[in-house]
């Protein structure tokens, strides 16, 4: 357990010492943010507008309130994922300078070393992201806030599992990376392609029947529709509130996935939990027992 606390410790201050690693990871959804509130909010706007008949008034503050909730939801969505493939580029470089060699020839165990990369990780990116969370909270009370205080909890929640999982993969995909080249570009794919295959950029609603019943088979799915329904649940509450028959509430929440369906089968939100905690579980096991395994073929 010495060895643990020695080596995550080591690795939480090389990461806050690299000036460049630190504040890449931190703008990142800073940069996110500004860029779908530029860019995305009136589409997102119309998207909602779309769902009511001509002639239904909804107050613009309720409107603005679900606009606020889908960005700031596809934001942390994100980058749970990507920022962790950011705060975990210590092991790639331990790999590119030879120092896990120096490692090696130690005594301290193969699973040890991998739980120190993982959760000095899973520090780092806790920290950035609750502080994005932190951002987009205030980003939605300026546009309109609806949340109690249970939603902000549970959305905190979310987070911290899908940060789990998000370093879990990062883990996984690092392991098999040794130069600074590698983890640029695998940095670069993910960034890309994770927000379409989680459903962040564009509601798993909008593609094809197939694509949709491949895509709910993704932990990352699960996590994206857990933050939008604890990021959106008040305002869309608030809306029934005000007159908004239910048939249209089940239509915005089809329509940004806060409804999910396996093969038109409805997954409640304690099944979201289970699979996307689940998966973060099964992938650290895996990415454990893979640095055990490296080692013994070693030896």
């Amino acid at each position: 357990m010495n060895s643990l606390f020695i080596i995550t410790k080591r690795n939480i201050k090389l990461f806050f010492k690299d000036k460049g690693m630190f504040f890449t990871s931190l703008i990142t959804p800073m940069i996110l943010l500004v860029l779908y509130a530029t860019f995305l909010g009136n589409i997102y706007k119309d998207t909602f507008m779309s769902v009511f008949p001509a002639g239904f008034e909804v107050k613009e503050s309720l409107i603005n309130a679900c606009v606020g909730g889908q960005l700031t939801s596809s934001i942390l969505a994100v980058s749970c994922v990507t920022v962790a493939f950011c705060s975990n580029m210590l092991m790639v470089q331990d790999k590119a300078n030879s120092t896990i060699n120096d490692f090696s020839v130690t005594p301290v165990d193969k699973r040890v070393m991998s739980l120190g990369y993982y959760i000095a990780t899973l520090f780092s990116t806790l920290l950035i992201c609750f502080a994005a969370t932190g951002i987009c909270l205030v980003y939605v009370a300026s546009v309109g806030f609806y949340m109690s205080l249970v939603d902000v909890l549970l959305l905190f929640l979310d987070v911290f599992i899908l940060v789990l999982f998000g370093v879990a993969i990062s883990s996984i995909i690092n392991f098999f990376l040794s130069t600074q080249g590698q983890i640029s570009a695998v940095g670069s794919i993910i960034s890309a392609a994770y927000g379409f295959i989680c459903g962040a950029y564009m509601p798993i609603s909008q593609f094809s029947e197939g694509l949709r019943d491949v895509l709910s088979f993704m932990p990352g799915t699960y996590g994206t529709s857990l933050i939008r329904n604890h990021a959106m649940r008040g305002v869309l509450e608030e809306m029934s509130q005000s007159g908004v028959p239910e048939e249209m509430i089940k239509g915005i929440k089809d329509t940004i996935d806060c409804n999910i369906y396996i093969f038109d089968t409805p997954v409640d939100i304690g099944t979201m939990y289970l699979i996307l905690g689940g998966s973060a579980v099964l992938l650290i096991a895996v990415y454990v027992l893979m640095n055990v395994f490296k080692r013994k073929q070693k030896n």
